[in-house]
């Protein structure tokens, strides 16, 4: 089997981390961007009382060194077993899976020991020790591998102040809020410097302030460390606010990959559409209230107008052809709600728009023109991204 040790003086590996950083960014540069982690064919099956289940099936996926990779999608859809795998709390029941090059299948106990001390894990769940201080709660991993006690001071001191957590060094859990909680659960992450970080919903637990302040955190962390982070969440804003590339699962296959600001900007799959509501649905609160449901499949009510969220990538979203949409749409078209914001340096523009389709022609079934899916057809044709948010 293959055997996984650390390099002697793995508690201070900055110069070590810079040296890779430089090999790796030599390696970008030539064009052969070398992967963190590899999922090739991976297949996961669980026995359950009424057969086995199928968890993942055939998930192909590169991490690159460096980056920060989100695998998103709905309760149930394999997010976790997918993570798990990484560090081997789980092992593949087909395919490969690789962490800078190694085969975590093949690790023995020894192997899986090391493997986890360069796969740092932040949980939903802080899982602090709340007898124990921060720094006690930090301290712990490197005191049962035998770490000299000098050492572990400066190791976590200095994580502390990174995570913005020095002068909370000698409190107690039970004093914390849910962020310092969760900025604990990221240092003590941290104490091995590994070169991958794993967040497990790390955000879902923490109000939406909090979640920006971690998610900072986590880029910030990113950034001056080199650190590749790869996380998993339901939210796509989290996948918006930190993410360079995304992953979308669904039913525990991979139904879309690629760079953040391209798969928000022109989703190619249902499942990926669906995750984006969450953010279309993102509407100034007098217009939301104003809006009334409208499924796909129906036809558009008399005198009503639809309302579509309209998205524009690149040199189109700033200057929409609104003569080409509303032609498209058949009628008069209203301004609603919208703006451009940047993704990754793309600019991606949002019009949220009421419209009035033509009335039936002569001979037409009368809600020919009307029916919801016909209109948003027409509405793609002349859009990145358009989806259906109801009616007024």
């Amino acid at each position: 089997m293959t055997q996984w040790f650390d390099p002697p003086g793995f508690i201070d590996a900055t110069a070590a981390r810079a040296s890779a950083n430089a090999h790796a960014a030599a390696a970008d540069e030539a064009g052969a961007i070398a992967a963190a982690v590899s999922f090739d064919r991976v297949g996961k099956v669980f026995a359950t009382p009424r057969g086995h289940a199928a968890a993942l099936r055939d998930v192909t996926l590169d991490v690159r060194r460096g980056e920060v990779f989100g695998i998103i999608g709905r309760s149930g859809a394999g997010k976790s077993t997918l993570l798990r795998l990484v560090n081997g709390l789980e092992r593949a029941s087909s395919g490969s899976v690789r962490v800078h090059g190694v085969e975590v299948g093949t690790l023995d106990d020894d192997g899986l020991v090391a493997l986890r001390r360069r796969t740092g894990m932040v949980f939903q769940h802080f899982n602090l020790l709340s007898a124990k201080t921060v720094f006690e709660n930090v301290a712990l991993p490197l005191k049962i591998a035998g770490v000299p006690k000098a050492e572990r001071v400066r190791k976590v001191d200095a994580l502390l102040e990174l995570v913005g957590l020095a002068a909370k060094r000698d409190a107690y859990p039970a004093s914390l809020s849910g962020g310092q909680k969760q900025r604990v659960g990221i240092a003590r992450a941290l104490v091995h410097d590994p070169e991958v970080l794993l967040c497990d919903e790390a955000t879902s637990a923490l109000d939406p302030e909090t979640t920006q302040s971690i998610l900072a955190l986590l880029a910030d962390i990113n950034r001056r460390l080199g650190l590749t982070i790869v996380l998993i969440t339901h939210e796509m804003e989290v996948i918006r606010a930190v993410c360079d590339t995304v992953a979308v699962i669904e039913q525990g296959e991979v139904v879309e990959t690629g760079a953040v600001w391209r798969v928000f900007g022109k989703p190619r799959h249902g499942a990926t559409r669906a995750l984006l509501s969450t953010l279309v649905h993102d509407l100034p609160a007098e217009l939301a209230a104003r809006v009334q449901p409208l499924p796909e499949h129906a036809a558009l009510p008399d005198g009503a107008q639809i309302v579509l969220d309209i998205r524009y990538t690149g040199e189109s979203a700033g200057e929409p052809d609104l003569g080409a949409l509303a032609a498209a749409l058949g009628g008069a078209v209203r301004f609603l709600h919208g703006g451009i914001e940047r993704i990754q340096g793309h600019a991606q523009g949002r019009l949220v728009i009421a419209a009035q389709p033509r009335a039936a022609e002569p001979g037409e079934p009368p809600a020919g023109p009307r029916t919801v899916a016909a209109l948003l057809e027409r509405a793609r044709r002349h859009a990145n991204h358009a989806e259906v948010l109801g009616y007024v």
